[in-house]
């Protein structure tokens, strides 16, 4: 199929505004365009939904995952694909309402359904064996924070503390701690200004207390610590005088009774909010997770928006820089979330986004049906626009000034008259795309989307989804309990169960002995130089007075106790080092493709999922080499053929002067015969007819010959550009399965590597 393209994404056809006609060319949007992130405009009806949700189709198959933040319930359709498009598979999701509305009985519209989609695939070349490729293309999911409809969510265990660089970011690191305070005091409905709310303050300073010592915090400890706060002064005053504790303890309370809120619990159950984990699986393939937040009031939903953008920048700091598309971050109706004047935790966050997101490959889609209350001038960030049609002028004007801001930023010049002109005759499924790195606006009909687009779906229905999405929950990283599997775990570590094992040991223990050494990991083909300490302890055997290596544990150097025997010493120590050499290993993964290897640590899905977007960059690469290459053949040939149709309508308005004037010549001829005038003068003017007939004969011929040298430049440029789109293709089978090489290399230290620092008994 000609869309089936490397690195491109099909989004529909070309669309003539004059005819109100689809062309034939297909629109295809170079992924690399949407680094520079995108936003979706539209009225309901626009086609806003379906484009967007294409687009998200066409990234899963090119390998791209995406988180979806979805506040409507809309997006959840991507679970709704059926390969075999059977009216069977359509059933369960029909909307009864639509039918009703539409005269069609109940049990004709599932065929109907099935029927209408298999026809409008087909018509824009596709089928149900694509609907199967972007099923075995991604992992979909759902997730349903606050529920456990779908995959629940786990963002109230703990506010984790930031790690890499989302902590030695200071201007990062204190964006978060605002967000996670102002998102806090939201759910409890108080509004907080950062700089005058006291509890906003309060929460602040504790979050900070703990997270500069790397410490997360339970909820729990957080209403304990507003009570009793680690800290004795807020700034320069005391913090009796800043806040006193009669007061602190009301936050307390407002903050234990929603802890103690009967629907509190699923808060806390689910899997961590671990953006890395929802993108992938724990295989490395890519993953679809939808953040279905509808069922939520609009604080919640501000509380679960702010934690995700939050943890999508930390995410995003921890990965390398890239010129390739490596993550979507999507987001519809984003009404609310990115206003022009207030500042609502997911504002800032968001424009950190916008503004910084380029330079790891996670592109930023924004979408609503709302333009006017946007900040537009955060938006002009965005190097894609979308825009379908607007409802009112208030809303194109708006649009209009974000585009403008749009092109400014780009460098780009922005012609007002003629962008109003074409925003006003869009259609339903009419967009037009403003993109920075082409040279033109670009108006085109949406494709037909391969999920079914039913509408929002109830809790009900996706509960109804879940043999589909519980996959993505089973056995996950971190995965996390409810409170009571909480409490009782804690309660377990505080105080242990005395059972028979546990029972006093009236045998003396074992004397043991704990020996610290740095072993130094050096290998020159996999070029890792790494050296570690290490500490174990080993059990004495009384028949032979040497400790048992084998069986030794890693230790805790504070129960260190008396010097062993100089006597003792040496043999000890060698004899460490021996089991040293022989047990401890360090594993890395190596790609022979791409001459790389993992870093000590690192696993082989993280390695994998590294080398997928090596595979992405160098493809992206080849297709740019590849186009640069062909570009002045193809520039050549273009403007040959701009000449020649020139040419043929030069020919054409030359022959058809030349027809007027033969016309005319042959008139007077026949004129002069008929009405008098000498024979000479009678001859004269029919000869001169002749003549004329004779050029227009060659006139006509001019044309022809014009047309075909046309014809033959179009055939030559059209064999060019299959060329290069042939070479293009080859190169999916060279990036095809790019990441299988990966073989695991074990490095061991070798015995002169190895420096024992200490040996001594273990106390008690």
């Amino acid at each position: 199929m000609d869309f089936e393209k490397l690195g491109v994404f099909y989004l529909g056809r070309h669309y003539d505004l004059d005819t109100r006609q689809q062309k034939p060319e297909p629109l295809l949007y170079d992924s690399r365009d949407l680094v520079t992130h995108a936003v979706c405009v539209g009225m309901t009806g626009s086609g806003k939904t379906g484009l967007c949700i294409s687009l998200l189709e066409e990234a899963a198959i090119d390998g791209i995952p995406a988180l979806i933040i979805d506040p409507k319930g809309d997006l959840s359709n991507l679970l709704l694909t059926f390969p075999d498009l059977r009216p069977e598979d359509f059933a369960p999701w029909v909307n009864l309402d639509d039918a009703a509305r539409k005269g069609i009985p109940t049990a004709d519209f599932p065929r109907q359904q099935a029927e209408l989609w298999a026809t409008g695939l087909a018509k824009w070349g596709q089928s149900g064996e694509r609907i199967r490729m972007l099923r075995n293309a991604a992992e979909f999911a759902i997730y349903t924070p606050g529920s456990n409809a779908g995959i629940p969510v786990c963002v109230l265990r703990s506010f984790d503390a930031p790690t890499g660089a989302a902590a030695e970011d200071r201007e990062l690191y204190t964006e978060r701690i605002q967000a996670t305070a102002t998102s806090l005091l939201g759910l409890l409905g108080i509004e907080a200004d950062p700089i005058q709310s006291r509890e906003h303050i309060l929460l602040s300073n504790i979050l900070d207390n703990a997270w500069r010592d790397g410490a997360s915090l339970e909820l729990g400890q957080l209403i304990q610590q507003v009570q009793s706060p680690p800290f004795e002064r807020v700034g320069v005053l005391e913090l009796e005088t800043f806040y006193p504790s009669k007061d602190r303890m009301r936050l307390a309370m407002q903050l234990n009774n929603l802890l103690a809120s009967p629907g509190f619990s699923q808060w806390m159950e689910g899997v961590p909010l671990d953006i890395g984990n929802l993108l992938y699986t724990p295989q490395g393939k890519p993953r679809v997770a939808i953040l279905s937040i509808a069922h939520l009031s609009d604080a919640e939903r501000m509380f679960v928006v702010s934690l995700v953008l939050n943890n999508t920048l930390a995410w995003m700091r921890q990965q390398a820089g890239t010129t390739s598309l490596r993550a979507i971050l999507y987001m519809d109706e984003i009404f609310g979330y990115f206003p022009p004047v207030s500042n609502p935790p997911s504002k800032m966050p968001l424009l950190t986004l916008l503004k910084q997101a380029r330079a790891f490959g996670l592109g930023v889609v924004l979408a609503t049906q709302n333009p006017v209350d946007l900040d537009y001038k955060g938006l002009s960030n965005a190097g894609t626009w979308f825009i379908g049609r607007l409802q009112t002028e208030r809303d194109k004007e708006r649009v209009l000034e974000g585009l403008e801001g749009a092109s400014t930023a780009a460098g780009g010049r922005f012609d007002r008259g003629r962008m109003e002109q074409t925003l006003a005759g869009l259609g339903s499924r009419v967009f037009l795309m403003n993109n920075v790195h082409d040279d033109a606006p670009t108006v085109f009909e949406t494709r037909w989307a391969m999920s079914y687009l039913r509408g929002p779906l109830t809790r009900q229905q996706i509960k109804q989804l879940a043999p589909l999405t519980r996959a993505a929950a089973s056995a996950p990283s971190g995965a996390v309990g409810g409170v009571a599997a909480t409490a009782t775990a804690a309660a377990t570590a505080a105080h242990p169960p005395t059972t028979a094992s546990a029972a006093p040991i009236t045998e003396p223990a074992e004397k043991r002995v704990i020996a610290v050494a740095t072993i130094r990991f050096s290998d020159t083909k996999t070029k890792i130089d790494e050296e570690r300490t290490v500490a174990f302890a080993a059990a004495i055997a009384g028949n032979t007075n040497l400790p048992k290596w084998d069986e030794a544990e890693e230790a805790d150097e504070s129960t260190a106790g008396d010097a062993v025997p100089a006597n003792l010493l040496t043999k000890w120590q060698r004899e460490y080092a021996t089991w040293l050499a022989n047990s401890q290993t360090v594993e890395v993964f190596r790609s022979a493709k791409y001459k790389v290897n993992s870093q000590p640590g690192e696993s082989e899905r993280d390695f994998r999922l590294h080398l997928q977007q090596l595979a992405r960059e160098e493809r992206d690469r080849e297709v740019t080499r590849l186009r640069a290459k062909y570009a002045p053949k193809i520039a050549v040939l273009e403007d040959r053929a701009h000449r020649a149709e020139a040419a043929v309508q030069r020919e054409q308005e030359q022959a058809s002067q030349q027809k007027m004037s033969m016309g005319v010549d042959i008139a007077k001829g026949v004129l002069g015969v008929l009405f008098g005038g000498g024979r000479k003068s009678s001859l004269g003017g029919l000869g001169t007819a002749a003549k004329s007939y004779g050029r227009t004969k060659r006139q006509s011929s001019d044309v022809d010959l014009a047309a075909a040298n046309l014809d033959r430049v179009k055939e030559q440029l059209a064999e060019l550009q299959a060329e290069l789109e042939a070479e293009v293709a080859s190169l999916q089978a060279a990036y095809d399965g790019g990441v299988d090489d990966v073989e695991a290399v074990v490095i061991r230290p070798k015995k002169t590597a190895i420096q024992v620092k200490s040996m001594v008994f273990a106390r008690g």
